[in-house]
């Protein structure tokens, strides 16, 4: 199992009992530049292990003052027992500068916060302690928040006269207050890093403006205690450099209308609030209550933060209500030159608008530049008004996150050149989209999870996660309800309402209880209409994407006899009989990918095909699907390694396939996966006896079994891309390990694998438990290091790259799954094969 370095001795008072409080490779040598270094001095019976992390830079660039957070939640403490000044993150025996953030601004820190730096592509071990004894590195402020109202004096009609200006906690704006009030200094809440400072109006302008700043030093404090007039003039530290006038100045938001921008004008009532005022990390919130926009009257919440060492400001909106064409972006300007980002990329990739030029108020020869950088799903459309470039953004979930940034050449060892902005402003979505690779073991972890695994602790593991599904959003995937972590309503798909689904019913057959049956029923069966229609599908899409929840409708017609179940899998048939497919017969992956053949869809497909005919036809088009295997292993695996490519194009016209042998270049954990479980699940539906159809099959698991065991890492499990493991950026990845898991599990309780195997299937499961598993102190667990998603064209071009790209998340169906079934097979497997 991972090493958990727990260091001998005992806190006094309990401390780290009280944090834990049990339920159910590399190093730098450098520190950031603004530290200090101090070398731990705690003696061995100080300090106690709270987490072992090991985080690897996936670029091949440096990171400099890189920011790492671990939420309380993660590390398995409780953040009301926790001493602020007691944890503390190290490396190779030096402390690291950190903070207590509250990233969720709900009034109470919720994680830490780590700066730090890393070579292109550097792996550090990092240790969080606590240690009440330590000596922490003397880190010079970076960051500030603030915000200042006048005390003393009088409102005189809208102007406040007279008294002095004190920084407060929050502020809410009074009803007269307007522009030029002289009652807030500098008209609103302010953020800074040691690059660049910005302020936010709190009036009916809601523009956001840039302080260029000469110095590293904080210089908010002392901006604007004499009035107006003077942060305009050039001074030591800097000054105001931008005009917003009715723009949206730098990163504002407001509402596109389809001609303009309407800006978050008609607003009752504004309130600030300061979250975080660290050395490394700054934060504030702009309530906005009752925003009149669109025949609509909303509350909005603005979260902006900012980081030590960086330009950018994380914005994050949240409506109280779905709103149209949230319109975001900055300033237009004459002589200045508009720059976009990547867009041949995936969705979640992040993507910029920006400009470069003479638009500073600082003087006609300096230069400054602007952007906005989001999430290219996320934006309906690039336009204009005569203020503002405009990017229109889709606010799925009633949020949105984006970025804004100002680069000036005014600033401290600054950005120069037109040709400076660009290459930085690549760099910094590289950052965004490529997360640094985290492999996380707690000392919570450690406590709960006990080797050799055994029968009972593999259906254990299942149940906690199912328990936990359940308990987070297992039953939010019904027709009406909402999928979190694609943000968007359900469709009919193949995991949320097709796979695991189908896992926790097979739970429900080892663990008879009503409530893993009931998911089923209240997510697949959502979505059947009383006349067997499916919401939310559309045959003449020929997606086999879609055909895979048809396996949860036939359980559910196995279940309850009702015709409604019968004949949406006879819809779902139909589909299948007049799929377009390949000149040799290969079911396409969907119309919109022609003449395409994904390892996905051979899992999404064959399976229900088989078990279809199998129950109405019988047999009648068992051999379809045993075809479709045949010919994948024709077209898609590669002799050498034994592995499978994840596409095929029989046209060789995508920009991803081979212009010779039109296959995709590498080598997807998730993809063979997917093919693995369906080898397994296709035969219980081809008879025994019938010896011609399965053998293929047999043939393909026996030299996938040997295949596979080549390129399972040391810990059990398998990497995203599976035959570089070494290769920059590359990680474990769980969902591929839980499928290759499964499929060895399955295949020796089925006999179809040798008993020899079992080895092999041991390690992977208790590799799946040890990396992936993470112990929170409610008593939920999570699985960790799942790839969101995966897929080739519209803009995914099957470069390593793109597979980096793709994020990876927690506890999403496509590993959920998996891991259930896994852990239920692994549970026969030690029960039936001691």
């Amino acid at each position: 199992m991972k090493q958990f370095a727990s260091v001998t001795g005992s806190l006094s008072g309990g401390i780290l009992l009280a944090l834990l409080a049990g339920c159910d490779s590399g190093k730098t040598n450098s520190a950031p530049a603004a530290v200090t270094e101090q070398p731990a001095s705690s003696t061995a019976a100080s300090i106690q292990v709270v987490a072992n992390i090991q985080v690897s830079n996936p670029s091949d660039f440096e990171r400099t003052q890189e920011p790492l957070y671990f939420s309380f939640y993660d590390l398995g403490v409780d953040p009301g027992k926790l001493a602020t000044d007691d944890l503390l993150a190290k490396t190779g025996g030096r402390v690291l500068p950190s903070q207590l953030i509250d990233k969720d601004a709900d009034g109470a820190p919720d994680g830490i916060l780590i700066s730090t730096e890393f070579a292109a592509g550097e792996t550090h071990q990092l240790t969080l302690e606590v240690d009440a004894n330590a000596t922490r590195p003397n880190v010079i402020k970076q960051t500030q928040a603030e915000v200042s109202q006048k005390v003393g004096g009088e409102w005189q009609d809208k102007k406040y006269i007279g008294g002095t200006f004190e920084n407060v906690q929050t502020l809410t704006t009074p009803p007269q207050y307007t522009d030029h009030s002289e009652y807030i200094r500098y008209e609103g809440p302010g953020i800074e890093s040691d690059k660049v400072a910005y302020r936010f109006y709190m009036d009916w302008r809601n523009g956001f403006d840039i302080f260029g700043k000469k110095i590293p030093d904080m210089v908010l404090q002392n901006v604007g205690q004499d009035g107006y007039k003077s942060y305009h003039e050039d001074a030591d530290w800097g000054l105001d450099i931008l005009k917003a006038a009715k723009s949206l100045g730098i990163g504002s938001f407001g509402f596109w209308n389809g001609k303009n921008t309407e800006l978050v004008s008609d607003v009752r009532e504004r309130t600030a609030t300061i979250v975080n005022n660290g050395d490394l990390y700054s934060a504030l919130t702009i309530d906005y209550a009752d925003w009149k926009v669109n025949d609509q009257t909303l509350d909005v919440k603005a979260h902006l933060a900012m980081n030590a060492g960086s330009r950018l400001v994380h914005t994050r909106i949240t409506l109280s209500e779905d709103l149209p064409n949230l319109a975001i972006g900055f300033v237009k300007q004459p002589d200045t030159k508009i720059f976009h980002g990547p867009e041949e990329i995936s969705g979640y990739a992040w993507t910029y608008v920006a400009s470069w030029g003479k638009q500073s108020l600082s003087g006609p020869d300096s230069n400054l530049g602007l952007a906005v950088i989001f999430r290219k799903q996320y934006r309906r459309e690039q336009t204009e008004d005569d203020y503002s470039h405009v990017s229109v953004m889709s606010t799925a979930g009633k949020e949105i996150e984006y970025y804004f940034l100002a680069a000036w050449d005014g600033e401290h060892n600054g950005i120069k050149t037109e040709e400076e902005f660009v290459a930085y402003l690549d760099s910094e979505i590289k950052r965004l989209t490529f997360t640094p690779r985290v492999r996380l073991d707690t000392a919570l972890d450690d406590e709960q999870k006990q080797f050799p695994i055994t029968a009972e602790s593999a259906l254990k593991w299942s149940q906690r996660l199912a328990d936990s599904e359940l308990e987070r959003k297992a039953l939010d995937y019904h027709a009406d309800g909402w999928d979190l972590n694609r943000r968007r309503v359900p469709n009919f798909e193949y995991d949320i309402i097709g796979l695991q689904p189908l896992a926790f019913d097979e739970l429900a057959k080892v663990i008879p209880d009503d409530k893993y049956q009931q998911v089923i029923h209240k997510v697949t069966g959502s979505f059947i209409k009383d006349d067997g229609g499916i919401r939310g599908y559309k045959i003449e899409n020929y997606n086999i994407d879609a055909i895979k929840p048809g396996r949860a409708v036939l359980r559910l017609y196995q279940h309850t006899g009702e015709e409604k179940y019968r004949k949406a899998a006879d819809l779902l048939n139909k589909q299948l009989q007049q799929h377009p497919r390949t000149s040799e017969g290969a079911f396409w992956h969907k119309q919109s990918y022609p003449h395409q053949v994904w390892l996905d869809g051979v899992y999404m497909g064959m399976p229900f095909l088989a078990e279809y005919s199998s129950l109405f036809e019988e047999g009648k088009h068992l051999d379809e699907a045993v075809k479709e295997f045949k010919l994948v292993h024709e077209r898609l695996r590669d002799s050498k390694t034994g592995l499978y490519y994840h596409a095929w194009d029989e046209s060789r016209q995508m920009n991803w396939a081979d212009d010779e042998t039109g296959l995709s270049s590498f080598f997807w954990g998730r993809g063979l996966g997917w093919l693995a479980m369906a080898l397994v699940d296709v035969l219980d539906y081809i008879p025994e006896d019938n010896t011609e159809l399965r053998q293929p099959l047999l043939d393909m698991i026996t030299e996938l079994g040997n295949d596979l065991k080549t390129f399972q890492d040391t810990t059990g499990t398998w990497f995203q891309i599976m035959d570089q493991p070494e290769r920059i950026g590359n990680y474990r990845e769980s969902s591929a390990s839980a499928m290759f898991t499964y499929f060895y599990a399955k295949a020796i309780n089925k006999g179809y694998l040798p008993d020899s195997y079992k080895e092999t299937a041991v390690k992977a499961y208790e590799g799946l438990i040890n990396e992936f598993v993470t112990v929170h102190q409610d008593g939920l667990i999570s699985m960790t290091n799942q790839c969101l998603v995966a897929g080739l064209g519209f803009g995914r071009d099957g470069s390593y790259d793109y597979y980096m790209s793709e994020r990876i998340f927690e506890n999403d169906p496509k590993g959920n799954g998996p891991f259930i079934l896994a852990g239920i097979e692994v549970h026969k497997l030690l029960k039936n094969h001691p």
